[in-house]
C-alpha cells in the first residue's frame, strides 16, 4: 500500500496544554494519553488505544462497562456526559470515596 502511513495506535499531537507522561489530552475530538512530557504547543506522542489508569472524579463510583468521558476543563475523567467527550469505558469498578481518584479505562479511539 503506497498510502499507508502508520498503525495508528499512537500519533504525534500538538499539546493543547502542558502535559506529563501519563496525562490525558484532548485535541479537537482526538483523546490520547501522553507518552512523555510536553509544554503547551510542543509535539507529544499520544496513545489512542489500550487500557490506562487515569485520574477521575473522586466522588463518583464506576461500574464495569460504564461510559467514561473526559472533562477537559478539569483534566480528569467522569461518567457525566454533559459538556464532556466520550473516551471509552471503565474496565474495573471503582468506589466513590474522596480518595478514589484513579479509574481504569479502555480507550475508545473510534474517532
Amino acid at each position: 500500500m503506497k498510502n499507508y502511513v502508520q498503525p495508528g495506535k499512537t500519533i504525534t499531537l500538538t499539546a493543547p496544554y502542558a502535559v506529563a507522561s501519563g496525562d490525558g489530552l484532548l485535541v479537537g475530538s482526538i483523546f490520547g494519553i501522553a507518552a512523555g512530557a510536553a509544554a503547551l504547543g510542543e509535539p507529544v506522542e499520544a496513545a489512542l488505544v489500550g487500557v490506562f489508569d487515569i485520574i477521575k472524579v473522586g466522588s463518583q463510583a464506576w461500574t464495569v462497562g460504564a461510559k467514561v468521558y473526559w472533562d477537559d476543563t478539569n483534566k480528569r475523567c467522569t461518567t457525566v456526559a454533559t459538556d464532556n467527550t466520550l473516551i471509552g469505558v471503565a474496565v474495573e469498578a471503582v468506589a466513590s470515596g474522596a480518595g478514589d481518584t484513579i479509574g481504569r479505562v479502555r480507550l475508545n479511539a473510534a474517532f
